[in-house]
């Protein structure tokens, strides 16, 4: 009777448990020109509009051909899918060094500030090849806002 009981009880938990239309993920805005609105139409208002091309955002739900999207600051609205790609950015929550190789040791290329997007190559061990500015070489990748996989 006991373990009837639990059974009930765990069938009972998944199927009450909440469960969002989308997996939340990073993606990259694909124009630098895009408009994030109150609803998941193009009927509902515009909300603010981005003017930064790459920018990451993370997916946090989904409707029809919206997504609902949050960004580094807390900001949150509709974007149809068509203005998205997959993640190639990412934005520094610190200020970092750009290294030649993916260590520590290897030569400082340039000094990256807090708040910069950049472009990712690849990403291996915790490091990512990068692009921003001119330069290009090896950051690490703890203390981002974006996706590294």
């Amino acid at each position: 009777m006991r373990k009837k009981i639990t059974i009930f009880f765990v069938c009972l938990s998944v199927l009450v448990v909440p469960s969002s239309s989308a997996e939340e993920k990073f993606i990259s805005l694909k124009k630098s020109k895009v408009n994030v609105r109150y609803g998941p139409s193009f009927e509902s208002k515009i909300k603010y509009i981005y003017k930064k091309i790459n920018l990451p955002v993370k997916q946090i739900d989904q409707k029809d051909n919206f997504s609902r999207i949050i960004d580094l600051k807390n900001n949150s609205g509709w974007i149809h899918i068509s203005q998205f790609k997959k993640s190639n950015s990412i934005i520094v929550l610190e200020d970092k060094i750009l290294f030649k190789k993916s260590s520590r040791l290897s030569m400082p290329i340039a000094r990256i500030e807090k708040g910069r997007l950049l472009l990712i190559s690849k990403c291996e061990n915790k490091w990512c090849n990068i692009t921003t500015n001119g330069h290009s070489g090896w950051v690490n990748a703890e203390n981002i806002w974006g996706s590294i996989k």
